[in-house]
């Protein structure tokens, strides 16, 4: 499973990427947007806090963890709150020109690359849970030795944020993130 460094830092590139260069409106698209899709890739990972909780009745992580918020449906979720408030409440909310149905549009974002990193990296999700219990695991870590794979993981975050502070010293001024 990748680190949580990775599920925020991936997000955060990928949107701030199309910030950049699709959408190119900063007012369309204001880096409060990056910042919550950044945060919402660890939302599938409250199910480790939920854990906790079902230990106590003899649930083990195995059991919790991967199941209700690793799946299409909790995807689904923030997917039609997304177009519900889109549709029918899209208003700016205060100065920074957030609209409700965008952040849950983000937060979609966020969810769906958390469960990407985690079905090809080294983790698996049952995307039609609790329907199903079919596993998408492509597990690319797992070609490695178990000792490696920690380091694998660090290494390439590592290397993903020295790129990416590279391309926005280049592109932008970083205290536009400080």
């Amino acid at each position: 499973m990748p680190y949580a460094i990775a599920h925020i830092l991936i997000t955060i590139i990928i949107l701030d990427l199309i910030r950049d260069h699709w959408i190119k409106n900063k007012k369309k698209f204001p880096l409060y947007y990056v910042l919550i899709g950044g945060i919402a890739g660890l939302l599938p990972d409250l199910d480790v806090a939920i854990y906790y909780i079902l230990g106590f009745f003899g649930f083990t992580l195995q059991q919790v963890h991967r199941t209700f918020t690793h799946n299409l449906f909790f995807l689904a979720v923030f997917v039609i709150l997304g177009l519900i408030f889109n549709k029918y409440h899209n208003k700016e909310l205060g100065k920074h020109h957030l609209k409700l149905g965008m952040i849950f549009f983000v937060i979609s974002f966020g969810i769906f690359t958390h469960l990407a990193l985690d079905a090809t990296i080294s983790g698996n999700i049952k995307p039609l849970y609790p329907l199903s219990q079919f596993t998408i695991n492509f597990g690319l870590l797992y070609y490695f030795p178990g000792h490696l794979q920690s380091t694998i993981i660090q290494s390439i975050e590592a290397i993903i944020l020295i790129l990416w502070l590279a391309h926005e010293g280049l592109k932008h001024k970083i205290s536009d993130f400080i």
